[in-house]
């Protein structure tokens, strides 16, 4: 990495006019630098050239678009792991999408119930792991518990404070659960829900970028200053990327439970 960025400083007299922010700042080549050429090391310029698309700085004028950074992982690999923060960022998007399958739904199939959490005295369980989750009618599930009969009250409980507007009835070992009607009331309670979840998940996501920030800044005694910038802006234009996905998945939720 550090070879890498000390190759870079005598790019091409093309690349220099039509890009100077590139080559502002940048170290001079070392002298042990491999295949030297008049324009620079030619493995360590190509590098950076593919893997990166970069114009000035922050643009400062009204209407001026920003410019998109893409910086190849392999060259910060010891400052900062970007695939990492990008996976972190994901699973964040991903929680958001198994919050809105499995908690947000119109209506309620036996899926619904399979993940919900029941605490017993031998610890924690999805309901579906106790007892036989089934659909008798489009508006009855039942949970029969007969593996597992002394759990049967915690599941019911567990059904009754899931959020998802249900009120079970114990009948011995079966648990009848009577799927309420849809009304526009419960479209929209379930709609702000989806929007509190999302903001939920929004602040999960400002967490992920945070903490890669500061890792970033740890380095600033070792590499430039413009280096620094480089993957603040990277990662914060990460973070842009993941919640304009989860803007997406809201939107697309809300006109799902609205109809």
């Amino acid at each position: 990495m550090a070879l890498a960025l000390r190759c870079l400083r005598p790019l091409p007299a093309l690349l220099l006019r039509s890009s100077p922010a590139v080559a502002r700042g940048l170290p001079r080549a070392p002298g042990g630098c491999p295949a030297p050429l008049p324009g620079g090391c030619s493995r360590c310029v190509q590098h950076l050239l593919l893997s990166r698309q970069l114009a000035t700085k922050k643009a400062k004028g009204k209407g001026q678009s920003q410019a998109k950074v893409n910086i190849s992982a392999a060259l910060v690999e010891d400052i900062i792991n970007l695939e990492e923060t990008s996976e972190d960022m994901q699973a964040v998007i991903e929680a958001l999408k198994e919050d809105f399958s499995r908690n947000l739904s119109v209506r309620t199939s036996p899926g619904a119930l399979d993940h919900i959490t029941v605490v017993t005295k031998d610890g924690k369980f999805p309901l579906n792991q106790l007892g036989q989750i089934s659909q008798k009618s489009p508006q009855l599930l039942t949970v029969n518990m007969t593996s597992f009969p002394e759990s049967t009250a915690a599941a019911a409980k567990a059904i009754r404070e899931s959020g998802m507007n249900l009120n079970p009835e114990v009948d011995g070992t079966v648990i009848r659960v009577p799927v309420p009607k849809v009304t526009r009331e419960h479209r929209e309670s379930l709609a702000k829900l989806a929007k509190q979840a999302t903001n939920k998940s929004k602040e999960a996501l400002r967490k992920v970028r945070s903490k890669s920030i500061t890792q970033v800044k740890k380095s600033k005694n070792k590499v430039s200053e413009d280096t620094i910038w480089l993957l603040e802006k990277q990662i914060q234009q990460m973070a842009d990327e993941a919640a304009a996905e989860m803007d997406k998945l809201l939107a697309a939720k809300t006109k799902e439970l609205l109809g």
